[in-house]
């Protein structure tokens, strides 16, 4: 049952300058706790695309067709490196900025040679290795991988909502597999947050942020240091809140920018606060 505390606080969407927007809020039981816009609409993810993605590469790992640790990647890198930016690859390009582990750099190429190893391990394309093991147990019908696994996802709120479900409450995964994901990987390292600037330290996990200290940031200000997820260049994002027991996923059609940097903590404020109001009831 929605509430309607929440439904209200997602109506600020209405007023962010963007064409379509659409936003929903799960709770840790999975069920839905508001939503608001088109939810059904077809967005492009951009960078949301990679937690889908890292969550394919665990259900590999767990199915014993690759190991976190084995080699992948630039000399010296492997599965993690790959999945927590610390392959050292560039942001776009195929080579190398740094030695593996001792920098986070941001790396949507570091995702595309993920993709590419697990098409080796498995033998299945990658994004056909998404959609069975992740989309289709999960019932994500409407999302679809259409090249990088880095950034050309495609899919709708209600099919968000059903990950971030499983992220709070997994069913594809042992638990302290996603436990090991929402955890830091090579803790201390600095790195630019894209869109932020630099954070010391740019902590992350296994293909998803960690929140933490980091400021600025685009969640919001009564965030909880343990909140993780992403946000990416199409105007989009998916946070879970461990501490507030829920999630949250806002999908736009306009490319990330200062808007957002000034309308996303605020709304992700008042969402939180309506949280804890309809908890309060």
């Amino acid at each position: 049952m929605e509430s309607t505390e929440i439904t209200d606080s997602l109506r600020i969407i209405d007023t962010w300058p963007v064409p379509t927007a659409a936003a929903a809020v799960v709770r840790a039981d999975g069920s839905l706790a508001g939503a608001h816009g088109p939810v059904g609409h077809r967005f492009p993810l951009a960078s949301v695309t990679k937690p889908l993605a890292a969550y394919a590469a665990l259900v590999a790992y767990e199915e014993g067709a690759i190991e976190l640790d084995e080699p992948a990647g630039p000399e010296g890198s492997t599965v993690r490196h790959l999945l927590a930016h610390t392959s050292g690859l560039a942001f776009d390009e195929h080579r190398a900025m740094a030695p593996a582990g001792e920098r986070r750099l941001y790396s949507n190429a570091g995702f595309e040679v993920l993709g590419d190893h697990i098409t080796k391990a498995t033998g299945i394309p990658f994004a056909e290795y998404l959609h069975q093991a992740v989309l289709e147990p999960l019932g994500m019908d409407a999302t679809t991988l259409d090249g990088s696994p880095a950034k050309d996802g495609v899919s709708t709120v209600s099919d968000l909502a059903r990950f971030a479900a499983e992220l709070m409450a997994p069913r594809l995964l042992d638990v302290r597999t996603v436990a090991e994901a929402t955890s830091v990987v090579h803790p201390g390292l600095k790195g630019v947050l894209p869109g932020y600037g630099h954070q010391s330290p740019n902590d992350w996990g296994l293909g998803l942020e960690i929140r933490d200290g980091k400021s600025p940031h685009w969640t919001g200000a009564g965030s909880s240091p343990r909140t993780f997820g992403h946000f990416g260049q199409a105007g989009t994002f998916l946070w879970v809140d461990p501490d507030a027991r829920a999630a949250c996923v806002a999908l736009t059609d306009r490319p990330f920018g200062p808007w957002a940097v000034q309308a996303w903590p605020p709304f992700t404020d008042g969402v939180l606060a309506a949280l804890g109001a309809a908890g309060g009831r």
